[in-house]
This record gives structure tokens, C-alpha cells and sequence, in this order.
């Protein structure tokens, strides 16, 4: 049998019932199984389990887990909470037991540019290698990019005794921005990442602006929503979303039917998409105003009754077109939860990306 890994902590705490019972109630909400025991809470969330008995003068925590990931997440996770729910008392969190050794986040890993690819006028693609193979799934399509504020000395994330992430230079400390893995070479050791650019850079896009071959860039992930199985789709978004739709797209068995929305500057945006299904691709010009189109597109199309068959809606687009589809969502459809996901990508007016 597979030794599981264990991590324990003391901490002290100045209402430690009302504090643990506030933590648990909000992990709870955030999708974790509880469960009170003889006093003791049991938290299962993330591939970990964790054990909290509240108490004067101190309280214990424990966790299992079954690799290092989990066990990093779970620590990382409690103490976050523990510490914000003690303001503006400041207890002392030191893990003990298996990752007490972490030196950089197990999710966490330099690659490096191995070439530089425009795509359209208005993306870039960057090749990155490095260990690609926890990004060989759909489950999660996300990975965040770390936009270093001086690229001459690049910050890098450390793991504290209290499982939290740590600086040299926190005055330095790198931006963190969302990005689609938009394909895996697993021959090549290279993950495919797009880039939007913007006239008005915000940091990701300068940082694709500006890379070149052996540049090396910090990477955390994967993470976020990915593809789900279903007979129909509706897929919708604009360039942002672009390579999320064009990944799932590729992936999509030919017994797939539905349509994918997909709103851009203008035709020299369009770009040709790969898919075995019978998804119907449709490309919005924006026309200056955005997300219009793609709205007024997503709502008209609708979605089959589920008589037909299993549905799926994914959408990722700026935040007003993002509020009012959800609204539709919300108010017009039958969809059940996990038939949908429904993201905003960016705010118009903020230099988001």
C-alpha cells in the first residue's frame, strides 16, 4: 500500500471555535466536504483530507494526502484562511511532516521560449519548454503566466515555513495573468501559449510583445474549468477566449454537434480552426462596439432540449457581455449545474491582460 503523506501544525488561537467553524463553513461553500466528529472537523477538499481540533491554547490541524500537490494545496489553503479569520492577531503557522522541505510550489516551473510566432495581427504565440505533461488534459486548460516587473531580476515563488508563497523581493513580486494552454507537443517537450495584443499593452501582452527565443518564463498550473463530456455545444467568446474554444474545438469527438461564437477586431482575425466535430464555427466582427454581437448571437441561438441529448455552454468574453449572458443563462434556460461555464475574461476600460 502507498504510504499517504502527512503534514501537521500547532497553532494558537484566540476564539479557535469560532474561527475553525467560520473556515470550514467557507470552504464549504467552495465545493469541500465537512463533517464534525467528537470536536473534530474534517475537511476533504482537493485530493486532501485535513483534521482540525479547535481548543485552548492551542489548537491542532493535521492533513493526508496522497501526493505532494494536494498536501501543498490544502496547507496553503488552511493557512491563508487561518490567518485571515485571526486579524488582527498574527498566530504563527510552521508545518511539520512531509513538504516541510518545499523549496518552490510543486505547481511551479520556469520555461523556457523556444520561438516566437504571430499569429494574426493581433496575437502572438509563444512556443515554452519545459515538463509538459501535466498539461496534457482537458480537465484543465489554464495555466498563470508570471510577468516579471524587472526581467533582469526575475522573482520567483518560494514556499514559507507557514505553507504560503514567499519573495526575495516582495516590492518585485511578478503579476500574475491567466492564459489558455492552446496546444501540447509532447514530442517537442513545448506547450503552445497565445497572447492578445493590445495597443494599450497591460502586462501580458507586453510580455508577449517582447519575448524572444531563450527568454525564460515562470508558469503555474494548470487550473481552471476545462472541456465536459455532452452532444451539444455552445461555445461563445471573443479573442480572449479564442484559443480556449480552438482547444476544445480540436478535441471534440465527430459525433459533436453545436455552434462555437467567436467575436473579433476584423477578418484579418480569423483564424483557421481544426475540429472532427460538427460544431458550426461563426466569426463576429465587432464593429467597435464590444461583445454586442456576441450577446445578441448566444441568445438567439439558444440551446436543444434535453430530450435530445446532453448540452454544454461555455462562454468566456469582457465582463458587461459576460453579465448579460449569464443573466440569459440564469433566467432563459434549463441548464442544471456543470452544464455550463460561464466567465468573464477581462473588463473593458482595465489593462486586465
Amino acid at each position: 500500500m502507498t504510504r499517504k503523506l502527512t503534514a501537521r501544525c500547532h497553532v494558537r488561537l484566540s476564539d479557535p471555535h469560532a474561527i475553525i467553524a467560520t473556515l470550514c463553513a467557507h470552504l464549504q461553500d467552495h465545493h469541500a466536504c465537512h463533517r464534525v466528529l467528537d470536536g473534530v472537523h474534517h475537511i476533504t477538499l482537493h485530493n486532501a483530507q485535513a483534521m482540525i481540533r479547535p481548543a485552548l491554547p492551542v489548537t491542532e490541524i493535521s492533513i493526508e494526502a496522497p501526493d505532494i500537490e494536494p498536501l501543498y494545496f490544502m496547507r496553503q489553503i488552511l493557512a491563508e484562511h487561518v490567518l485571515e479569520l485571526s486579524a488582527p492577531d498574527q498566530p504563527q503557522i510552521a508545518w511539520q511532516g512531509d513538504g516541510s522541505t518545499l523549496d518552490r510550489p510543486p505547481n511551479f516551473q520556469i520555461m523556457q521560449v523556444t520561438r516566437v510566432e504571430t499569429i494574426t495581427p493581433r496575437m502572438r504565440r509563444l512556443h515554452l519548454r519545459g515538463d509538459v505533461g501535466r498539461f496534457d488534459q482537458m480537465e484543465a486548460l489554464h495555466l498563470n503566466v508570471l510577468v516579471q516587473k524587472d526581467a533582469r531580476h526575475p522573482q520567483w515563488p518560494r514556499v514559507g515555513s507557514s505553507g504560503q508563497i514567499i519573495w526575495d523581493n516582495p516590492d518585485s513580486r511578478p503579476d500574475y495573468r491567466k492564459y489558455t494552454v492552446r496546444e501540447v507537443e509532447r514530442d517537442r517537450a513545448t506547450i503552445l501559449v497565445d497572447f492578445v495584443l493590445h495597443p494599450e499593452a497591460g502586462p501580458g501582452s507586453a510580455l508577449a510583445d517582447t519575448a524572444r527565443e531563450g527568454d525564460e518564463i515562470g508558469i503555474v498550473g494548470p487550473g481552471g474549468g476545462g472541456l465536459r463530456p455532452a452532444d451539444h455545444y455552445l461555445f461563445a467568446g471573443d479573442e480572449t477566449a479564442l484559443p480556449a474554444i480552438a482547444r476544445m474545438l480540436d478535441a471534440l469527438p465527430p459525433e459533436a454537434q453545436g455552434r462555437a461564437f467567436i467575436e473579433v477586431e476584423d477578418a484579418a482575425e480569423i483564424q483557421n480552426l481544426a475540429t472532427r466535430s460538427s460544431v458550426q464555427v461563426e466569426w463576429l466582427m465587432r464593429r467597435g462596439e464590444t461583445g454586442a454581437q456576441l450577446k445578441h448571437a448566444v441568445c438567439a441561438a439558444g440551446l436543444p432540449d434535453p430530450a435530445q441529448g446532453s448540452r454544454y455552454l461555455w462562454v468566456g468574453c469582457e465582463y458587461s457581455a459576460f453579465r448579460a449572458i449569464r443573466a440569459w443563462q440564469r433566467n432563459e434556460t434549463d441548464l442544471e449545474k456543470g452544464e455550463h461555464l460561464v466567465v468573464s475574461y477581462w473588463r473593458h476600460g482595465e489593462a486586465a491582460v
